[in-house]
């Protein structure tokens, strides 16, 4: 199966590449940045049996790529990283536009594809339900209030069209990727020099999910003609952010007496802090394991173990 990834070159784009590459898929990634096409074809794929070509595109139209997506799967990626910078108003368009710009491609692409692709997988996040607290959030559980709530919702529907013209439509609405890169890349320096802690009261539920569960469960999904609508992306084992950090610290050996009072933290990221630091998540993935879907990592300490390993 040919797979075509819209923003391909990120953290979770570049896991997924891996997966499906070595599974004997062919690949194609779509990328706004011409410099990572020019050092992944000086470098070689060196994923697996499966070809991997990366195309440059605007982020915006089907221009150049559209007769790609025919008989294929697209995974819709790209969006503006919403930690890259502070929140202001033009930081906050261009979280949204970047990713209601992306939808609109992939929807050009899909109408005026001769043959339908035969899924489309759009990505999505736990940050759907806002700040929940204490409650179990499931796929069916209603969208919350915020600037990341509204937006997840926004970018949901960036694709809802394909399904009126008899695609599958798969929306992954994935917690925070722990791996090599990332939230976990962040925290490790902190973290080994004994200067890790939990942020505000540690009582925010954390959902988490190993990348490799990630790229494995995107592919998974696409494989599975059955799968249809949201899906939770994260780790059946969820934990506080008191019971995170000291699963981490225990994985380095570390002390983690340190605390980050939640003001320090508004002080520091604004808006964002309530929002994606701060926020109570109690996200389970019920239908991923309705559908048959084993976790290799299902619990904190062995995904740990397993990343501080490697890092």
């Amino acid at each position: 199966m040919r797979v075509v990834i819209t923003g391909g070159t990120g953290f979770i784009g570049t896991a997924l590449t891996r997966v499906l590459a070595s599974a004997g898929h062919d690949v194609v990634i779509l990328t706004r940045r011409p410099r990572a096409v020019a050092a992944a074809s000086r470098a070689g794929d060196g994923s697996g049996a499966g070809k991997v070509e990366y195309v440059v595109w605007d982020g915006m139209t089907a221009r150049g790529w559209g007769d790609l997506v025919e008989d294929a799967a697209v995974v819709n990626l790209a969006g503006e990283n919403i930690a890259s910078g502070r929140w202001n108003a033009q930081k906050k368009r261009d979280i949204v536009e970047s990713r209601m710009a992306a939808g609109s491609a992939v929807v050009q692409a899909v109408i005026k594809a001769a043959v339908k692709p035969r899924v489309v997988v759009q990505a999505s996040a736990v940050g759907y339900y806002g700040d929940r607290g204490e409650q179990i959030l499931e796929e069916n559980s209603l969208p919350g209030k915020g600037f990341l709530a509204e937006t997840a919702v926004k970018w949901e529907q960036s694709t809802r069209d394909v399904e009126d013209m008899g695609v599958r439509r798969v929306v992954v609405r994935t917690g925070v990727v722990l791996g090599s890169g990332g939230a976990l890349a962040r925290m490790l320096p902190p973290f080994r020099l004994g200067l890790g802690g939990q942020v505000g009261d540690g009582r925010a539920w954390f959902p988490w999910i190993h990348v490799r569960d990630e790229a494995r469960a995107m592919a998974f999904l696409l494989e599975h003609d059955e799968a249809t609508g949201p899906f939770h992306l994260v780790a059946p084992g969820i934990v506080t952010n008191k019971a995170f950090t000291e699963a981490l610290g225990a994985a380095l050996g570390r002390p983690t007496a340190m605390r980050v009072p939640a003001f320090a933290l508004r002080l520091a990221f604004g808006e964002m802090a309530d929002a994606a630091l701060l926020a109570s998540l109690r996200a389970v993935p019920t239908r991923l394991s309705a559908l048959g879907f084993s976790f290799d990592f299902p619990d904190i300490a062995s995904a740990l173990a397993d990343l501080t390993a490697a890092a």
